[in-house]
């Protein structure tokens, strides 16, 4: 398995391209409301990162996908498509967007609430984020790459949620999607893993509020929906191994909650 290895100049660049992809997140989060389309705020997204950040969505155009974001709503599990869709008071809506600047990788993504939500959705999505923080504070060298589901799965399983199992995190820096395949369940696949400092890897659990199976548009190739209709939930976060944690690339200014450098 080829795990790339950063040195520092490639770490400088990584954070320069999380933090363009988290102010995008920042930017758009006013914009999220009843009445808007999916398709609205793709726009947004893509002028402000072209226009403000002079920089590229990994997204458009990647194997064929048509537009600069991925926006999934309620029951969809991930890759969205946004279009003429509106946006309805208690909605959830995940947003993921990945910025290519100067050749490196930001990848990222969040839960928006719209309006007010029920108590159920409140809690999915609030066992996907602390599931991810709970991952990132997990992560060190020398500590096998299955951590990451070992650490998720429990905390989808108390909250009587499940863990998507048909998509991982992936290694990113020059390139979007490379080794490892990061799993977020219980796995052995992933035990042989020993993170090393300078991997740099997604983590974005997915939590279904009800079966883990998923199922693809067969329109479109793209759209992923639960299988049972249930909503899901995901976070995302692009981090790189230190010493004795990790670096959080995508850190947001919102998020108070963690910080952007963990050590262990």
């Amino acid at each position: 398995m080829d795990i790339k290895i950063l040195d520092e100049a490639d770490i400088a660049k990584m954070h320069i391209a999380g933090r363009l992809a988290a102010e995008v997140l920042e930017m758009i989060e006013p914009h999220v409301k009843a009445g808007v389309t999916t398709g609205e705020l793709d726009t947004i997204m893509q002028d402000f990162i072209e226009n403000q950040q002079h920089a590229i969505s990994a997204c458009l155009g990647y194997h064929g996908y048509p537009k600069a974001t991925c926006i999934s709503v309620n029951e969809v599990v991930c890759h969205g498509i946004p279009g003429i869709q509106h946006l309805h008071n208690g909605d959830i809506v995940n947003i993921d967007v990945t910025v290519i600047k100067d050749g490196y990788y930001g990848d990222t993504s969040k839960m928006f609430r719209v309006g007010e939500v029920s108590p159920r959705n409140h809690k999915l999505c609030k066992c996907a984020q602390e599931s991810l923080y709970a991952a990132l504070k997990a992560v060190k060298p020398g500590v096998p790459l299955s951590i990451i589901g070992d650490t998720i799965q429990p905390i989808a399983d108390k909250e009587g949620f499940s863990v998507v199992r048909d998509y991982c995190g992936h290694g990113i820096s020059t390139e979007f999607h490379t080794e490892p395949c990061v799993l977020h369940y219980k796995n052995s696949a992933s035990r042989n893993i020993i993170l090393q400092k300078g991997m740099s890897f997604t983590i974005e659990p997915m939590i279904n509020a009800g079966t883990w199976k998923c199922k693809v548009n067969k329109k479109n190739g793209w759209t992923v929906t639960t299988a049972d209709k249930q909503p899901s939930a995901q976070y995302e976060h692009t981090l790189i191994i230190t010493d004795d944690g990790c670096e959080i690339t995508t850190h947001r200014s919102d998020e108070n909650e963690i910080s952007p450098v963990f050590h262990n």
